[in-house]
């Protein structure tokens, strides 16, 4: 059995936006200094060859508009191997790149990661070789800073590896949800791993502890997702046909009084995608303060459940450069395992 999509079309009213009172959230000019950089050359290593050149320069001039990295294209100011280029010519190993001045806004000192959460993302990594690495993140940390955030997972790593080149993100978790995240350590493996996940040819396993009993007979869940916001700016999802076509299909792990464990794995990979259809299938995960209902929510506090109860649990997918099939599996951290064994015990006892 499916959930598909509803025939009639939802459109709830479009959340309104209201203009600020006078000086609420209002900054003043920036006053940082700027700098002028002078003529660069640099030469394009392996892990750049078939870059667009405009992709590159954005890499290479971080805070520069994009406006001026194309005015200069346009201009001529930038060449490879003494030659004009187009936006969309791709470099190769070995090209010389004339980098021509142009106007920084010097970067503000930004907030280093301490020690020990260094430490703790260090000691998350579940497995690494010389393309990539993948961690077990914890509930709790963004996969990158930004929005009022210092820092997130890929600046903790990049900090705790300072002589790395090359470390940059392949997939995003919310911020609340646990589990298993890639990284790549070349470009050439981001590029490999990101062409796997648009293919679909990576395999994300999930597990999540749904309120109710989830019927086994409901094995997907086929509706279109649609990105909106509040009027506070916060992000939500909700089911509309106007939306995104999205599919997770679903597998009863475990059930429990009030609770079932399932295994949700999205075959699309939309945003909220495994929260908001297993709301419209009726069943919340649990913790869920954006999804779930407020009595739901109070009765899983009173449980004692601290966190959003979904944790990336797998991933299937064959590894840049040699090709090897791999599966890697994260155990679930103590507040989500401490969750389990309490109704587990409830079970039994009843």
């Amino acid at each position: 059995m499916a959930f598909k999509s509803p025939k009639r079309k939802t459109s709830p009213k479009t959340a309104s936006r209201r203009s600020p009172p006078p000086g609420a959230g209002v900054r003043p000019p920036s006053e940082k200094p700027q700098e002028r950089s002078s003529v660069r050359w640099v030469t394009v290593d392996e892990d750049n060859d078939g870059q667009r050149i405009d992709n590159f320069l954005l890499a290479q001039l971080r805070g520069v508009p994009k406006s001026v990295v194309y005015r200069i294209v346009r201009k001529g100011e930038v060449r490879v191997n003494k030659g004009r280029v187009r936006p969309d010519t791709r470099v190769k190993t070995g090209d010389e790149v004339r980098i021509p001045p142009v106007t920084q806004k010097q970067k503000t000192a930004a907030v280093v990661p301490g020690a020990r959460v260094q430490s703790v993302m260090e000691g998350a990594v579940v497995f690494e070789n010389e393309q990539m690495l993948v961690v077990n993140k914890p509930s709790g940390i963004a996969v990158h800073g930004g929005s009022g955030l210092d820092f997130g997972l890929i600046e903790v790593l990049r900090a705790a590896r300072p002589d790395a080149r090359f470390l940059e993100l392949v997939h995003r978790l919310d911020r609340d949800t646990s589990g298993l995240v890639m990284v790549a350590k070349k470009r050439s493996a981001l590029r490999y791993l990101q062409d796997e996940l648009r293919q679909k040819r990576i395999r994300k396993h999930y597990h999540a502890l749904v309120a109710g009993q989830w019927p086994a007979r409901v094995d997907r869940v086929d509706v279109p997702l649609l990105r909106y916001e509040l009027s506070n700016g916060e992000r939500r999802v909700r089911v509309d046909d106007e939306g995104k076509a999205s599919l997770t299909t679903y597998k009863v792990l475990a059930d429990y009084a009030g609770y079932s464990l399932v295994q949700a794995s999205p075959v699309t990979g939309r945003t909220h995608q495994i929260r908001v259809h297993s709301a419209y299938a009726g069943h919340p995960i649990a913790g869920d303060d954006k999804y779930m209902d407020d009595v739901s929510l109070k009765a899983f506090r009173a449980l004692g459940g601290r966190r959003l109860m979904l944790h990336a649990r797998a991933l299937e997918f064959t590894l840049p450069g040699s090709g090897e099939a791999i599966r890697l599996e994260a155990p679930y951290d103590e507040a989500f395992d401490e969750v389990l064994v309490k109704l587990a015990g409830r079970q039994t006892h009843n």
